[in-house]
């Protein structure tokens, strides 16, 4: 039998997040050397990239940084919150928050394709981290926001967890105070557009039509039925359009309030929660 220990065991468990088992058979037939383990898990694991990509990737974390006028962001995703508590997964993550933040690379497709130092290409970390992590890690979306002072807000839904929720919000000037307050607020109300006029104008007309058949549905006399639905549709832009809601700190103000104290403006956001 292999000369190991328990101890072995969960440090090769610690540095590869392979299953006790695998650990287990890895050091046997590795007899005891550390080294050759890792290198069996992570050949072994490369076998099985093809085998993961249909399943479901639901855990994972989010992870940002913004510096100045520059702001990038990613959410990477894994199967099991085992994975996403790991150190390896979170290195995976912060290598390439590191070359988002170099290349300012916005968009997924050539953001993957792109080279780091090492001559390698993003996919090509990535699919590494599949095999050694023994997972399906997907990186699902980023975010890079340039040209103009960026707000930060992360956010742990369980204090055992890597920030789940991450938002990015651009303002037009400087303001630490208010940037980091609607950085939250949008954490916390998800709105999906900065302003009403940012709304497609498909998506009003499609709850136009959704309110007036739900108020004749109701029995609502035809004669105010006009007036309910425009109602209906005032709320439904209230509720996605950033500007309008009520403000998460004071609901007495609107978020355009708090911007116009601030005397800023904002330009863009990006909200990733972890999953959705």
């Amino acid at each position: 039998m292999a000369a190991y220990t328990a101890d072995d065991v969960k440090r090769l468990r610690e540095a590869t997040a392979a299953g006790m088992l695998d650990c287990k058979k890895a050091l046997d037939e590795a007899e005891g050397n550390f080294d050759k383990a890792v290198e069996i898990i992570r050949v072994k694991g490369l076998k099985g990239v093809t085998k993961r990509e249909g399943r479901t990737t639901s855990n994972g974390l989010v992870i940002a940084e913004a510096e100045g006028n520059l702001g990038v962001m990613i959410e990477l995703n894994c199967e099991t919150d085992f994975v996403a508590k790991g150190d390896r997964f979170q290195e995976l993550a912060a290598d390439l928050l590191a070359q988002l933040k170099a290349t300012k690379i916005a968009e997924l497709p050539a953001f993957l394709e792109s080279k780091l130092a090492n001559g390698k290409s993003v996919q090509e970390l990535i699919d590494e981290g599949n095999a050694t992590l023994g997972e399906k890690i997907e990186l699902r979306r980023i975010a890079v926001l340039d040209g103009s002072p960026v707000a930060l807000y992360l956010h742990r839904t369980s204090p055992d967890l890597p920030p789940q929720v991450g938002v990015l919000v651009q303002l037009a000037s400087a303001a630490a105070e208010a940037g980091k307050d609607i950085a939250q607020h949008i954490a916390a109300f998800a709105p999906q557009f900065v302003r009403r006029e940012d709304i497609p104008a498909d998506n009003i007309e499609n709850e136009r039509r959704i309110a007036e058949e739900t108020a004749r549905a109701e029995g609502k006399p035809e004669a105010s039925i006009s007036k309910i639905v425009e109602g209906r549709v005032t709320g439904y832009v209230k509720e996605i359009s950033l500007l309008e809601q009520a403000f998460a700190k004071d609901a007495k103000k609107t978020v355009q309030q708090i911007v116009d104290e601030a005397k800023t403006a904002v330009s863009a956001f990006h909200r990733f929660r972890v999953g959705q």
